[in-house]
């Protein structure tokens, strides 16, 4: 975040050299009806301006980026070992099985573990807290652990204040769009979902989760079987490209995104050849290998 806030302004100096301040910023006039002499002039970078509202959009999504690629290196990790603050069991692997645990054996829910990053950070400021008799929630300090633990519990401050913006930097949902906090953002999404609702549940049936391959419509179970399936009908290996390109989280997303646009344009990614139908792109790329045929990352590591 500082680091966006050096490039920010870095951005800014450079462009006030350029051009006078007047042709990017509001002039605000103090003390106009007094003495000429007391007379100052401010001016105001407003944030509505064009220029500054892409540099902004610029900056939030390269910070996004790095957040998901941080994201994604915590849930490979299998180095992860830690105790639980609350009983010190021991957990290996995956973080999200310390935090499940935390919020089943000892109510302490934090979040989903699908909404955290900086996991090992998050935990530490927890730890943290409790080692200095202190409430996650109402952050009142006690005189000991056994006087905490029973306010903590009849209380039912097993979790932490929302209000405290120190654990924001915590949580993926505020990296998510520019200015607006996870409240702002949680509220759009009820009023949606409120806008939506309807009496009859009846239609409501549980469907189990299925993986679709890139380029038909076959489906399987796990990503596994959907990877054999691409490598053995479709010659695509996307384990190889990953590791061939050294591509992080956040460009494989772009690249998958990239192949289904090609593809639903019946145009093939590997050489950009127009074809009538799928059908006809889908033989394309068999026949020619073109499946293993990526272009250059310009071409797809797009915002877009």
């Amino acid at each position: 975040k500082k680091y966006n806030h050096i490039l920010y302004m870095m951005y800014w100096r450079r462009r006030f050299a350029e051009q006078p301040l007047t042709d990017f910023c509001s002039v605000i006039q103090t003390n106009s009806e007094g003495p000429v002499e007391k007379q100052e002039q401010y001016f105001l970078l407003c944030d509505a301006l064009p220029e500054d509202r892409i540099l902004r959009e610029q900056l939030q999504q390269r910070r996004l980026e790095e957040v998901l690629e941080q994201q994604q290196r915590e849930r490979e990790d299998i180095t992860f070992q830690r105790a639980c603050m609350f009983c010190n069991e021991e957990f290996k692997g995956n973080r999200s099985l310390l935090l499940n645990h935390m919020a089943k054996e000892h109510a302490c829910n934090v979040g989903l573990p699908d909404n955290i990053v900086y996991c090992d950070e998050f935990l530490d400021t927890l730890e943290k807290k409790l080692d200095s008799l202190q409430c996650l929630y109402c952050e009142k300090v006690f005189r000991d652990k056994t006087t905490l633990k029973d306010h903590m519990r009849k209380k039912q401050h097993r979790k932490i204040s929302s209000k405290n913006k120190e654990y924001d930097r915590f949580y993926v949902i505020n990296y998510l769009e520019l200015g607006k906090t996870w409240e702002e953002v949680q509220s759009e999404d009820d009023r949606e979902l409120a806008e939506d609702q309807d009496d009859d549940w009846s239609d409501w049936q549980a469907h189990p989760l299925r993986v679709v391959c890139l380029f038909c419509e076959h489906q399987s179970d796990t990503m596994e079987q959907i990877y054999a399936h691409m490598e053995e009908t479709h010659g695509f290996d996307l384990h190889k490209i990953k590791a061939d390109f050294n591509l992080k989280f956040y460009q494989q997303v772009k690249l998958v995104n990239y192949i289904r646009r090609e593809l639903h344009q019946c145009r093939c990614y590997g050489c950009q050849e127009k074809f009538v139908s799928r059908e006809e792109v889908l033989r394309h790329i068999v026949d020619t290998t073109h499946a293993m045929k990526i272009p250059e990352p310009s071409t797809w590591d797009q915002p877009q």
